[in-house]
């Protein structure tokens, strides 16, 4: 459903490898993989059984950047493009981006949750429950802004709190070149259609698009 919509990639986790496979072999299948991945033995499984591209999942750059592990980070780079293949690196905090920057690390395309939070499940002043995903859009904005490598907006709909209308438009207006959605097989054409309505539209965004 999703190549006849013109999608032509899937993001998934590393463990989905064994999927595609299938779905290459036995379905014919035209789907790229990009592999979200939480170790360097994940992603070089991945690359050497066809996927497209492999990253540093944002939950787990967000651990590294926290306990000062750098090499290991620069290490995963340095390794994937020997392979020939697009690196990347996640994060869910901005503090994880800026902070490999600021060690030099700079992968082939990033990839960032942004969401804006004025949604049912965030109230003000009421704690916090795993519903913000994006806790400094504004901050997140201006420094994605700022990079020269493509990235890929996650968590876009903050876990299905943001309709698609309003959350897709917000992403690719804060700057991102892509989107990475998580969809129902009921949900497909309809946000396909939603997405391919904003980018035809009038989209306020200062960033120059970057896809390569």
């Amino acid at each position: 459903m999703g190549e006849a919509c013109g999608i032509n990639t899937y993001l998934g986790h590393h463990s989905h490898i064994g999927i595609m496979v299938d779905y290459w072999e036995k379905a014919d299948g035209g789907m790229n993989f990009i592999a979200d991945c939480s170790s360097l033995d994940g992603a070089l499984d991945c690359l050497d059984r066809g996927a497209a591209a492999a990253y540093i999942q944002g939950e787990t750059n967000d651990r590294l950047v926290r306990e000062g592990k750098f090499d290991e980070i620069a290490a995963f780079i340095e390794r994937v493009r020997k392979e020939d293949s697009p690196v990347g690196l996640g994060g869910h905090r901005i503090e994880t981006i800026k902070a490999c920057v600021e060690k030099g690390i700079e992968p082939d395309f990033w990839m960032k949750t942004i969401h804006h939070g004025n949604y049912w499940s965030r109230q003000a002043g009421e704690q916090e429950c795993d519903n913000v995903y994006c806790r400094r859009p504004e901050e997140t904005i201006a420094f994605m802004n700022s990079l020269k490598q493509p990235w890929i907006g996650f968590k876009t709909l903050a876990a299905g709190s943001i309709r698609p209308a309003d959350g897709f438009r917000y992403a690719f207006e804060a700057g991102a070149d892509f989107l990475c959605v998580g969809m129902y097989d009921f949900q497909v054409v309809d946000d396909v259609n939603i997405c391919m309505d904003i980018i035809r539209s009038d989209i306020k965004r200062t960033r120059p698009w970057c896809f390569t």
